[in-house]
């Protein structure tokens, strides 16, 4: 996976109003958003446990959080929005996946100024803890009643992402949990699997793309968690930014760059070698060096598209002389002309999609680099056609190719790395109105 710096995030969004709707972890990924889109820097400890403050970030509170009365309760509200000269990122706390205020919010989407081109959705822990006994069949219904409603409201262009929640500690003691509730969650980690299963089948059925996050952070939990067992810490947070702009770059059909990995923010693991490879071990940055390794400045947003730029100094291949034509022994003339290769040849290879998965599939097994081969004693070489000069790559694009529009795909599982090409939209609105949960 491709890490994106600040710069090429704002290429990226460059004119997009995203909306983030969910509880105090998609909180965390719009703060995390918010601060990518302005520079290279991790969000501070102080930042993710904060909640409802006036500012951050350039950002500002439009509704609830400490305009009112700071609580946990289900009816807490909190609108956050940060507005550039090119962005726009709004932020809804929600603790039910579909309710009246839900209902409200689409309203105002669908009838604000500017339709949505991003919307990236989560809840689970709420719904599955905080209404009481009938809470897992109601979840059910509204996950039912949300998409379906969705799939009125949004347009065609907009792209919606369905994160599933992101895996739980053993002992839960956050904020969002009463102390005479938490004996009962301690169910609440298979709870969350089971839940995303059916979001995601849910998702997937109307139409809507789902990262599922619970799959890229299930092996992270002991080191990347917080000590409250529901929230996870600004390195975490900064992996799963990078994993939803990927995902929405493909989206997209926008081409990132193609470089090796950098700034790498959580470990898969040890790393292993096959035969006849040599792992560096990579040394710890220090406490004085920035958090990622600096980088080449880009030019600005919509001037350049996100591709790396040709090395000032190109190799050049030289054009070797052709060597004579050796005389065979009993040369028999062949029936036709043998051509050179076509001088429209391309040594550009196509873009392949699947390098943003984190499970890739290597084979273990080496090309061949020798090969037996029986000759006659009066065999002899033909000549070979001369190498022809290959063409310069040409990297210098207007902006970004970016196709509006598309509907999603439904990937087929987080164990195989696919990624299919833009289909024909399948959603259609149904000609009655879903009903609003009980």
């Amino acid at each position: 996976m491709v890490h994106l710096l600040a710069s090429e995030v704002r290429q990226l969004l460059h004119n997009k109003f995203v909306v983030i709707l969910g509880d105090s972890v998609q909180r965390a990924v719009y703060k995390d958003l918010v601060l990518l889109l302005q520079k290279d820097s991790l969000l501070t400890l102080s930042q993710l446990k904060a909640k409802g403050e006036y500012s951050f970030e350039q950002d500002e509170l439009v509704q609830g959080g400490k305009q009112g009365r700071m609580h946990n309760g289900t009816h807490y509200r909190e609108v956050r929005q940060f507005c550039s000269g090119q962005h726009l990122v709004r932020f809804y706390f929600l603790t039910r996946v579909y309710s009246d205020y839900l209902e409200a919010i689409l309203e105002e989407l669908h009838s604000g100024e500017h339709d949505p081109d991003l919307v990236i959705m989560n809840s689970c822990l709420w719904d599955l803890t905080r209404y009481g006994e009938d809470s897992w069949p109601n979840y059910l219904q509204n996950l039912e009643s949300l998409f379906g409603r969705l799939r009125q409201v949004l347009p065609e262009s907009c792209l919606l992402v369905w994160n599933t929640a992101m895996p739980v500690g053993n002992n839960i003691n956050s904020g969002f949990l009463p102390p005479e509730l938490r004996p009962a969650a301690s169910t609440l980690k298979t709870n969350v699997i089971e839940a995303n299963f059916y979001s995601s089948a849910e998702a997937q059925k109307h139409g809507f793309d789902v990262l599922d996050l619970h799959f890229h952070f299930r092996r992270h939990t002991g080191k990347y968690l917080q000590p409250d067992g529901v929230h996870w810490n600004e390195r975490a947070h900064r992996h799963l930014s990078q994993l939803l702009l990927a995902h929405v770059a493909d989206a997209w059909g926008v081409e990132l760059p193609q470089r090796d990995p950098v700034g790498k923010c959580i470990k898969d693991g040890p790393a292993r070698g096959g035969p006849g490879r040599r792992l560096e071990r990579q040394l710890p940055a220090c406490r004085d060096q920035p958090a990622f390794p600096p980088h080449r400045p880009l030019p600005l947003p919509g001037c350049c598209p996100l591709l790396p730029a040709p090395s000032p100094h190109p190799h050049q291949f030289p054009l070797l002389p052709p060597k004579p034509r050796p005389i065979p022994l009993q040369q028999v003339t062949p029936p036709f002309h043998v051509c050179p290769q076509d001088a429209d040849f391309s040594s550009d290879h196509p873009f392949q999609s699947d390098q943003f998965s984190l499970n890739h599939f290597h084979s273990d097994i080496l090309p061949s680099t020798q090969t037996e081969f029986a000759f006659d004693g009066d065999f002899m070489f033909s000549p070979q056609p001369p190498r022809l000069p290959f063409p310069q790559p040409c990297y210098q694009q207007r902006a970004p190719v970016v196709h509006r529009g598309f509907p999603r795909y439904c990937p087929r599982g987080p164990y195989l790395p696919w990624r299919g090409r833009p289909r024909n939209s399948k959603r259609r609105a149904p000609a009655y109105r879903e009903p609003r949960p009980q």
